[in-house]
């Protein structure tokens, strides 16, 4: 089998490339790999993205929240809305019930 795992540089030898590559796949993993060379993270780069992660997961839990109490207190001022739009005057179930009880005893 072939051997592709990287050596003590971490890249691979340039005796043990894939000789099914070609010119330009060669040229261009050159090109990549003097590219990732050249880029170094700043020291902090963990911290600041780790940072800026939690502020925003701060943040959304935060309108969740909020979204949540307003769906709450929307529902239960529609309820009540709801609730006082009953008529004043006896419904058809209770229309008959004061003859009822005056006639009955």
């Amino acid at each position: 089998m072939n051997d592709t795992s990287p050596n003590q540089t971490g890249k691979p030898e340039k005796d043990q490339e894939d000789p099914g590559l070609d010119r330009t796949e060669q040229e261009l993993r050159a090109a990549l790999e003097t590219l990732a060379d050249g880029v170094r993270a700043a020291p902090d780069a963990y911290r600041t993205a780790r940072g800026d992660w939690l502020r925003r997961e701060r943040r959304r839990r935060l309108v969740l929240a909020v979204l949540i109490a307003v769906v709450f207190t929307l529902a239960t001022l529609i309820g009540l809305w709801v609730l006082n739009q009953t008529p004043s005057s006896a419904g058809v179930i209770f229309s008959g019930a004061q003859q009822y009880r005056s006639s009955g005893s």
